[in-house]
């Protein structure tokens, strides 16, 4: 490792290789050539595109296609020092320095891109250690593993990620149940006019849906795992995929006395409680906002390399459209804020659906788009407050 690197009182230190680490680094570069950076991960240090976990086993991809660009690649592309499976155990912020398992390195600007853990449901039964998630390209490439050569996958959650998953796995030839306490999919997201429309092209697909229940146990039975619901139904399956949601990492930053919430609590130039940290992606909590997603990320990384290179600026959220990948009927979402008073109103198109959320008063809040419905996209995202003025 480069010891004047790590040692310049000048040089910005940022932990995580996802697409929050790395598309701050490129922001960076793009206003400052020279300022030294050092990226730490416990990762291999590539750059891959994590939103094609959910949409690759179709395409017949593993996860060495995947890569788009090896560290080597990245560190020579941007000009940067990477540590690469470096553990991160403590921020010391009264001396500016992190403690790895590779030694100590010293920051002038520390940035959390830390992203977050796939939540874990508390499960009965013998096999509950065999319960899959995939929130990286190591646990992608276990999963393929685990499903070569078997025909059946359960997926606990119908959210975003259970979908998406389950619209690839059945694009695949898997046969695929989906598990949710909520009744319908994207409970979160959409109203149930949009769910029904997605539920029946899945379905056409030859995903099964069992709402309204949740798991009770889990049991290795010979070569099937079988699975009991709540609800007192059974199903017998090869493997099992987590996919019920997200919680931010926060562990690192709660030792070092970082405030947080949800998140990593950070200001709107997305600086934490402790001067010179900031964080940003799915680890940070931005005026009570956690938005896991592409382009809020883009849009926090575009502020932050500004305020890293000496102009502080503060973060603007616009309407931000979430494109739902499943292929099967396309699906745009731009749900309402959270609180947000109005109704949904659903009006069925030819091809497609419209879903709009408006506030008593007529003004549009937010969207669901499906099928030829998608094309209103931009027509409709101009029409939206932002997310966060």
């Amino acid at each position: 490792m480069d010891q004047n690197l790590s040692q310049s009182s000048s040089a910005i230190v940022i932990i995580g290789s996802g697409l929050a680490g790395y598309t701050v680094i490129r922001e960076i570069r793009k206003l400052d050539k020279e300022i030294p950076i050092t990226l730490v991960t416990r990762e291999p240090g590539y750059f891959y595109s994590k939103p094609m976990l959910s949409t690759a086993l179709a395409g017949k991809k593993d996860a060495a296609q995947l890569v788009s660009t090896p560290a080597d690649g990245m560190a020579t592309q941007l000009e940067i020092n990477i540590l690469a499976e470096t553990d991160v155990s403590s921020i010391e912020h009264a001396s500016k320095e992190i403690n790895t398992n590779k030694g100590a390195i010293a920051y002038g600007k520390l940035v959390l891109a830390l992203g977050a853990d796939q939540i874990r449901l508390p499960l009965q039964g013998n096999a509950v250690n065999e319960v899959l998630t995939v929130n990286d390209l190591e646990d992608y490439a276990k999963f393929r593993t685990a499903i070569a050569g078997k025909k059946k996958v359960a997926i606990l959650g119908a959210g975003l990620i259970g979908c998406e998953f389950a619209n690839d796995l059945v694009l695949g030839g898997f046969e695929v149940d989906v598990i949710d306490l909520a009744p319908q999919a994207l409970g979160r997201l959409i109203p149930e006019a949009a769910a029904n429309d997605l539920q029946e092209k899945l379905s056409a697909a030859g995903v099964r849906w069992h709402f309204n229940t949740t798991v009770q146990t889990i049991d290795r039975k010979q070569n099937e795992l079988d699975i009991t619901l709540a609800n007192g139904a059974s199903i017998s399956s090869d493997v099992v995929l987590s996919a019920v949601g997200l919680k931010p990492r926060l562990d690192l930053a709660k030792a070092a006395g970082i405030a947080t919430g949800v998140g990593i609590q950070v200001n709107r130039e997305l600086e934490t409680s402790v001067p010179d940290v900031f964080a940003l992606g799915d680890c940070a909590e931005v005026e009570g906002l956690v938005l896991p997603y592409v382009m809020p990320i883009m849009q926090a990384a575009r502020a932050l390399a500004v305020t890293l290179t000496g102009k502080p600026t503060a973060l603007t959220y616009p309407a931000m459209p979430v494109m739902v990948k499943t292929p099967v009927l396309a699906t745009v979402v731009s749900p309402p804020a959270k609180g947000a008073v109005g109704q949904w109103k659903s009006t069925p198109v030819d091809g497609g659906l419209e879903a709009r959320f408006e506030s008593n008063d007529g003004k549009l809040l937010g969207f669901v788009l499906m099928g030829t419905a998608t094309a209103q996209r931009s027509a409709l995202t101009k029409e939206l407050p932002p997310v966060l003025a």
